[in-house]
């Protein structure tokens, strides 16, 4: 039996949303990681981009357990001497971007390199229940159901 390896001609493409409502972040973004991927095709190939393009709307109802709402920093620098800063994930959740949390919470499930940022491209993210593609059919996915685990209450 020889090994199954997809050349660009036999990847098919699908359009996911999920609606991130209530959901625990580091859950929705590990499921959103595998999708990216493609892991969840039995045609899995690791050199390949072959996951699904996925829409997450709802981003700012996004749930956090324990207090990482409060604890939880993100950090960036200036570039300057002594020019670390943070804000905490309620800070942004809050904000301008919120986002943002979920948008990191998945680039960092995925592996670094070129492959993962161009897996990248296929999430969008939208922090209310508005999004622009209604034309691509997108399928639901609902991530509630799949554990009772999913949803904070």
């Amino acid at each position: 039996m020889k090994t199954f390896s997809a050349k660009p001609a036999d990847i098919e493409k699908k359009w996911i949303i999920i609606d991130a409502e209530g959901v625990v972040l580091g859950r929705l973004a590990s499921i959103v990681a595998m999708r990216l991927r493609g892991k969840h095709k039995p045609s899995f190939t690791p050199h390949m981009d072959m996951g699904d393009n996925v829409i997450i709307i709802n981003a700012e109802k996004v749930q956090m357990t324990g207090k990482k709402r409060t604890d939880k920093r993100y950090y960036w620098h200036t570039g300057h001497p002594g020019g670390i800063k943070f804000r905490t994930a309620g800070q942004l959740l809050e904000g301008e971007y919120p986002e943002r949390v979920m948008t990191k919470a998945v680039q960092r499930m995925l592996p670094g390199g070129p492959l993962s940022r161009q897996q990248m491209t296929n999430l969008r993210v939208y922090a209310g229940a508005e999004h622009p593609h209604e034309a691509q059919n997108p399928e639901v996915l609902d991530v509630k159901s799949m554990n009772s685990k999913n949803t904070r209450v």
